[in-house]
């Protein structure tokens, strides 16, 4: 699907809504304009049309206005929202029920004063206490979670808890190994132009770059599903440089930057925001010992197959050395020939040099 199919999409429900606004002032306003007509002066039908479709003209130009502005209000809430993990948006509206509780307390001996007084005070100490509460609901919904033994699913605001997520990263694939064995989690911000680049990856009549953007659409599915990651989409209209997007959201979030992107990763040191570069980790993990590289053991017994012995290195490696058994007990020069990766660490096998 395109973009501007989706642009004429999202805008035909803004349009509906100006114009409910629209018809209910017009409505409004006509029937205001009838019960003038009705009343000024002697009945007549031609000056009862006239202030009926005067009070539908102003309701028009009027209820426009007023739709534009609910539109706005209603657009910017629903970002806001979307932009606001669902864990702080449940603390946030415990908070908020808090206060209206402590506002309906407080407020009681306020009905003993005249109504004059009383309703201005008692509608600025509802508006200010509930807003207290949401916010402070929001800023420690851990506390609050933590009190009925409830972890939120995906941690908070902390600079190690939020990951800006780019499309290289996506595409790449291997986040979600990082994910799923548990070395990322918490709130993944996925920006909009983000998705927007890999659907017009997807959408490329490349059959490798359409494969490419497929991938990194599954593996944002699959980050989706994850219990220990919270995927929120971070809308913005606007945006031209991706790239200067996703190291801005970083910063103002006080996030990390995930990217396979080199470039992009010293764009975003060169701002002093926090990047995970998946290739460096990945050189991190690597084997570091390859077949043919020559290593000086101690061998300490024998091995499990005939005339194997076993040596261990300094990190706790196994190594297996071939034709070594006579040898046990004595310090040895073996070439490397076959490192395996198991799920209880690496094994290294290896024979002894010549000479």
């Amino acid at each position: 699907m395109s973009t501007e199919v989706q642009d004429q999409r999202s805008a035909a429900p803004r349009g509906r809504l100006v114009e409910g606004v629209r018809l209910i002032f017009i409505a409004l306003f006509g029937t205001a304009g009838f019960q003038v007509g009705t009343r000024i002066g002697p009945q007549s039908t031609p000056k009862t049309a006239l202030c009926v479709f005067l009070g539908s003209a102003v309701g028009y130009v009027v209820g426009g206005i007023l739709g534009r502005v609910t539109l706005r209000t209603v657009s910017g809430l629903e970002r806001e929202l979307r932009r606001t993990p669902a864990a702080e948006m449940a603390a946030g509206v415990v908070g908020l029920i808090v206060g209206l509780i402590v506002s309906a307390l407080v407020t009681f001996p306020l009905l003993h004063l005249p109504s004059g007084a009383a309703w201005p005070a008692m509608v600025f100490v509802y508006l200010t206490l509930s807003s207290l509460g949401y916010r402070l609901g929001k800023a420690k919904r851990d506390e609050l979670f933590g009190l009925v033994g409830v972890k939120p699913r995906a941690a908070g605001r902390s600079g190690g808890d939020v990951s800006v997520i780019d499309t290289s990263a996506l595409i790449d694939g291997r986040i979600a190994d990082l994910v799923s064995t548990g070395f990322l989690g918490g709130t993944f911000l996925i920006h909009s132009g983000v998705l927007r680049e890999l659907q017009a990856i997807a959408d490329s009549s490349d059959q490798r770059r359409r494969a490419r953007g497929r991938r990194g659409l599954d593996v944002l599915a699959e980050l989706q599903k994850s219990p220990t990651v919270e995927v929120v989409l971070v809308d913005e209209a606007g945006v031209n440089d991706v790239d200067a997007a996703l190291v801005r959201l970083a910063k103002d979030r006080g996030g990390t930057l995930v990217t396979v992107d080199a470039n992009l990763a010293k764009v975003a040191s060169a701002v002093s925001v926090p990047v995970r570069q998946v290739n460096e980790l990945a050189a991190a993990f690597r084997v570091p010992y390859a077949p043919g590289d020559e290593l000086t053991l101690h061998l300490v017994r024998p091995g499990k197959e005939h005339d194997q012995a076993v040596a261990f290195l300094e990190d706790g490696t196994m190594v297996v050395v071939e034709h070594a058994g006579s040898r046990i007990g004595q310090d040895i020069s073996a070439h490397v020939t076959n490192v395996i990766q198991t799920p209880t660490g690496r094994m290294v096998f290896a024979s002894l040099a010549a000479g």
